[in-house]
């Protein structure tokens, strides 16, 4: 069984992001069990906060469920062309929580839904210096950026479009399939 965890970089209830990854966990193929995470609870990095009062019991619940995973996805938005510092933020505690087991070496893909025409673009791009920083072993197979999210997902968060289901779906095998030949 290979465990993919989704973290979405959104906290809008309606996030297309957390709508794509719920629907990835729906659509994983058979051997593949997939996690969704959200980052609600994690307060904006403070270094006096963390020398004061260690790591936020938040981050390390979002830790723990990093490290049970084989591979970790980021479902990002994309704001102003560029990260949401949200995912930005959650990203940084782990990084302060144990940089090296939390990245290390991790299999780490991108993907991410927005109402513009660009899809996640700029967002995943800008994602690759901060995840090589890491350690991480960034996935650069396929890409799934899916643009004019609006009208691909109904108002109950259902991807409706059987192409982008498609190619979630893909791109969800595809990472898996990665996540498996980083483990050997």
């Amino acid at each position: 069984m290979t465990r993919i965890l989704i973290v979405s970089g959104s906290l809008r209830a309606g996030s297309f992001n957390t709508a794509l990854a719920r629907t990835a966990q729906q659509l994983a193929p058979g051997g593949v069990q997939v996690d969704v995470a959200t980052l609600h609870g994690i307060a904006l990095y403070d270094g006096d906060t963390e020398a004061r009062e260690g790591i936020p019991a938040a981050v390390l619940a979002l830790k723990e469920r990093v490290l049970a995973a084989d591979g970790l996805l980021l479902a990002t938005p994309e704001y102003n062309n560029g990260v949401p510092g949200v995912l930005k933020n959650g990203i940084d505690w782990l990084s302060r929580a144990d940089l090296k087991a939390v990245f290390g070496g991790r299999p780490v893909g991108l993907m991410g839904a927005s109402p513009s025409g660009f899809g996640t673009l700029l967002s995943q791009a800008a994602w690759l210096a901060t995840l090589k920083s890491l350690g991480a072993q960034v996935y650069s197979g396929s890409a799934l950026m899916v643009s004019r999210a609006h009208t691909v997902f109904d108002a109950q968060g259902q991807l409706t479009d059987e192409r982008t289901r498609q190619l979630l779906t893909d791109f969800v095998a595809d990472f898996a399939a990665f996540v498996q030949q980083q483990r050997r």
